[in-house]
């Protein structure tokens, strides 16, 4: 049962990370939050955005706070799935016998950056899926469990296309959230400039233990969602499929094919972390609405015709988030504006909320 105890606890680690965070990463207040909702929610996360924004900086900087193994994966062209996973190699044992003995790869870790992952090849994407999903390894028929708690923070570039390969459909329905970073604004862009005029160094501490984690995880889990609240996330996640009951006329329109299951089940665990961060104790339409595109937006396979019209996976998703509300009775205006004002006083602004 969830207590005022474990919910200060919560609110003290988080504010705790943001802290550190913060003396590393400047500005994207937004991919920050997202990534460490999806951390205490147990999920996997893919960012997504030009070179130099920072990506791979933050992905260390939380692999710092967060005091649990980290290991990195650059992934190319030429990288095999035993370099993940890890391979048996033959060993001499103490009576002169060679024997096999398996030798772990970079997965087995906590924390697990995987950059540049649209680099390698479909078959060494592949070896990310049983990780990701059951959090298991299996090499040679046998299968190993993962280290709790097991994230995977993958990068990719999204302009450039030469000696890439797209991830399938499967892999990307693993990841939680999909964040696109963008490019910092002019003050963010100076603040970076004049920080790292100074020193390149990496400063943050660990601040947050895997323990830790996982307690705030469960208290995460406790957060009550109204039946209401709950259908109108799952009727969500219905409208972006363009033959279901709940169909939206975007759906109908632009959407091939719609969000699974794991997208429902990511919009709730997210939404309780949400509702916490924001200093309630219940999930709110807002939570939902907020944490929509991030879940959502790599979930959709578009149609011929949003490819022609050029029509983007967040304009469609902001598209079904109206005309479900509108079903629902919401104000469209009043709940995106009660999400930016809560946004602006979250944890990760300095600002208690």
């Amino acid at each position: 049962m969830i207590t005022e105890e474990s919910i200060q606890q919560f609110s003290k680690n988080c504010e705790n990370i943001f802290t550190q965070i913060r003396r590393d990463v400047i500005g994207q207040q937004e991919v920050v939050e997202g990534t460490v909702i999806a951390m205490i929610a147990g999920g996997n996360v893919l960012l997504e955005g030009v070179p130099g924004v920072g990506k791979t900086r933050l992905v260390r900087t939380l692999g710092r706070v967060f005091d649990m193994p980290f290991s990195r994966i650059q992934f190319t062209p030429d990288l095999m799935p035993a370099d993940v996973t890890g391979t048996n190699i033959i060993v001499k044992g103490e009576d002169g016998n060679s024997q096999f003995q398996f030798q772990p790869g970079p997965i087995f870790s906590n924390i697990v950056l995987a950059d540049e992952i649209n680099r390698a090849t479909p078959k060494t994407q592949s070896a990310l899926l049983e990780a990701m999903q059951e959090h298991t390894v299996t090499v040679m028929g046998v299968s190993r469990k993962m280290k709790e708690p097991f994230f995977v923070l993958a990068t990719q570039n999204p302009i450039e296309q030469d000696g890439t390969y797209p991830l399938p459909e499967a892999q990307m329905d693993r990841f939680m959230f999909n964040l696109i970073v963008p490019n910092p604004g002019l003050d963010e862009l100076m603040a970076i400039v004049n920080m790292t005029q100074k020193t390149m160094a990496e400063v943050a501490e660990p601040v947050c233990s895997g323990e830790e984690l996982l307690k705030m995880r469960e208290t995460a889990n406790q957060v009550p969602v109204a039946e209401e609240v709950m259908r109108y996330a799952m009727t969500l996640c219905s409208a972006t499929h363009p033959n279901s009951d709940c169909a939206s006329e975007a759906a109908k329109k632009y959407v091939r094919l719609g969000a699974s299951p794991r997208a429902g089940q990511a919009l709730i665990s997210a939404a309780k972390v949400k509702a916490l961060m924001n200093g309630r104790f219940n999930v709110a339409y807002s939570d939902v609405n907020a944490l929509a595109a991030p879940v959502l937006r790599h979930r959709m396979k578009l149609n011929f015709e949003a490819i022609a019209d050029r029509v983007a996976p967040d304009a469609i998703v902001k598209m079904i988030v109206e005309e479900v509300g509108t079903r629902f009775g919401l104000n469209p205006k009043k709940e995106e504006a009660a999400a930016k004002a809560e946004s602006k006083k979250g944890l990760f602004s300095g600002k208690k909320a």
